[in-house]
């Protein structure tokens, strides 16, 4: 009896050890599991299933960061929206100490290759200002969650790299200049704002694979920004197969009468799908927009839900998943 008592004993203290690890806590002071957020994320296993949450202190975290193909179940929690901030200042055409230019991705604040990855209450920023095309954050994996985050930067704030990968934006402060949301993955962002900077032309370039039946849908989302009058489209072609929908979203002036662009392509007037429906607002307008863009009816328009642009993934079901710290860590 004693014998399996100690068995017993010893079996739980390690699920309770082994559940300890999967909530990790960042603290620039020490006062945590680890100081930086980098440490963090190298301390996930290869193949991880398990869902792991690292709470992240307030402070800012300037650190180049990515999380590794195969590092999945990730949750970062930080602890306050503002004053939660992970930021690096890299640039598309920077030189590295090795003589060698940085492309776009490798500019990339945080690069995220695992699937299953969520964000929820953090600042994610690309301080390289008008250097270059510089992102704050760049997704590869598959269903990630970003909620009640900031993306701040200039050109390609936002870039949803993954090929068709599934992305979801909820309550999400976005900002930039030209194509500040960009690339070919399959992202739903609802009741977002996106904020048009000066010195910008375009909002999104949706380069959606010709075998992805959707790209961009933008639910009940708000476009503003201290921008010019008429200076912004709202999309753009990448690739000529490029989808990008608002649904029910609130345009401020900022927004072109024309609404879209072709990219100088005529080809694209044919082959991307750029599409409004009940859109409002001094920059909404349907009358002003270019002819090849559609305004959907509302059949249409019920098509773009979880279930179908998401292909069969509701990114609120996986709530229960991934488990939370209280913003109260000590």
């Amino acid at each position: 009896m004693k014998k399996l008592l100690f068995v017993w004993l010893l079996l739980f203290s390690s699920c309770v050890a082994f559940a300890q690890t999967n909530q990790l806590v960042v603290a620039q002071d020490g006062s945590g599991t680890y100081t930086t957020v980098q440490a963090a994320l190298d301390a996930v296993p290869k193949g991880n299933d398990i869902p792991i949450t690292i709470f992240i202190k307030k402070g800012t975290y300037k650190e180049k960061l990515n999380l590794a193909k195969k590092q999945n179940f990730v949750k970062l929690l930080g602890e306050d929206l503002n004053e939660t901030v992970l930021v690096y200042d890299d640039y598309n055409g920077r030189q590295t100490d090795a003589g060698e230019k940085l492309g776009t991705s490798e500019a990339a604040s945080f690069r995220v290759f695992g699937n299953n990855f969520t964000a929820e209450n953090i600042t994610f920023q690309n301080s390289a200002g008008l250097a270059g095309q510089a992102p704050a954050m760049w997704v590869y994996g598959d269903k990630a969650r970003f909620i009640n985050c900031r993306f701040l930067g200039f050109r390609d704030t936002l870039y949803t790299y993954g090929y068709g990968s599934r992305q979801y934006y909820k309550n999400c402060y976005i900002e930039g200049t030209t194509d500040f949301i960009l690339g070919a993955a399959t992202a739903w962002f609802e009741d977002c704002t996106l904020f048009c900077k000066p010195k910008g032309t375009c909002i999104t370039a949706a380069s959606t694979p010709d075998s992805i039946g959707f790209g961009y849908v933008f639910q009940r989302c708000k476009v503003v920004g201290d921008a010019p009058e008429e200076s912004y489209f709202l999309g753009r072609p990448w690739k000529p197969a490029a989808k990008t929908v608002f649904l029910n979203c609130e345009l401020s002036n900022v927004i072109k009468a024309k609404g879209w662009d072709h990219w100088g392509k005529e080809d694209n007037k044919q082959d991307a799908f750029f599409a409004e429906y009940k859109s409002k607002g001094p920059g909404a307008g349907a009358k002003g927009r270019t002819a090849w863009s559609r305004q959907l009816n509302v059949d249409q328009a019920a098509f773009y839900n979880y279930e179908t642009a998401l292909r069969g993934w509701n990114p609120q079901s996986e709530e229960a998943t991934v488990p939370s710290l209280s913003t109260t860590q000590p």
